[in-house]
């Protein structure tokens, strides 16, 4: 029998903490609740979670650190993110910090249920893909290890977020072809939506930070005007663009 997957909310809303931990162990999920933000980071840091579901508002520390120190770890876990703030700014904010999801509230928890449930899939899906893809990228000048989730640039290591990771591994397995913001926010981010694009940019500027010799004059991953991004092709010298 397989094991439940391990979900951690971390909410301050007693009320709504309570039906979301109801509707998730109906759908088989093992439930954790946090009721402020450093029960929650320690509840986070203590176990090996499935998925988050994470309020912005939280007493003692907030959701977005919460977030970021979610991305400094080693393991990855799934974010939804649900807030009464329901601005673009802390949307983008949000997902720049490596949230998957967000949600505003007030929201149906029916429909988080569900976006709990498909942010699983696509998770389980990602790492089975990684397992079957699991030979060593070796491209412009760098290498990618699928499996370890390393990348060496000119031959030295170099330290990569875990949305960092997934964007340049995406990049890598089409060298060449040429994607739109919104192609890259459905592969890699699993969703689609126009407010969201600045997060691509965002996350293209930061690696360009860790993989490009002159990040402003990048050769490794170009911008292809009026159409998108893409990783060249060939060796770093025969870049262009």
């Amino acid at each position: 029998m397989d094991t439940a997957k391990r979900v951690l909310i971390v909410e301050d809303d007693a009320h709504i903490a309570e039906l979301l931990r109801m509707h998730l162990h109906d759908e088989g999920y093992a439930v954790t609740h946090a009721a402020d933000g450093h029960a929650g980071l320690r509840e986070l840091e203590r176990g090996s979670w499935d998925a988050l579901v994470l309020d912005l508002m939280l007493p003692g520390i907030d959701g977005l650190e919460i977030c970021r120190r979610a991305r400094a770890m080693t393991r990855y876990t799934p974010i939804i993110i649900t807030s009464a703030r329901s601005s673009e700014v802390h949307r983008i904010l949000g997902l720049e910090l490596g949230a998957d999801d967000y949600l505003a509230k007030p929201f149906s928890v029916l429909e988080l249920v569900a976006r709990v449930r498909a942010l699983l899939r696509r998770t389980e899906a990602m790492a089975r893909n990684a397992r079957i893809e699991s030979g060593r990228l070796a491209l412009a000048g760098m290498g990618i290890d699928p499996i370890a989730r390393e990348v060496e640039v000119d031959g030295k290591p170099i330290e990569l977020t875990p949305r960092e990771f997934d964007l340049l591994y995406f990049l890598a397995r089409h060298p060449g072809r040429v994607f739109s913001r919104l192609d890259l926010l459905n592969q890699v981010w699993g969703y689609q939506h126009d407010g969201y694009e600045h997060t691509v940019n965002t996350h293209i500027n930061r690696l360009r930070m860790k993989v490009e010799p002159d990040p402003a004059a990048p050769r490794r991953i170009l911008t292809v005007w009026g159409r998108g991004y893409k990783l060249a092709a060939g060796d770093l010298e025969e870049a262009t663009g």
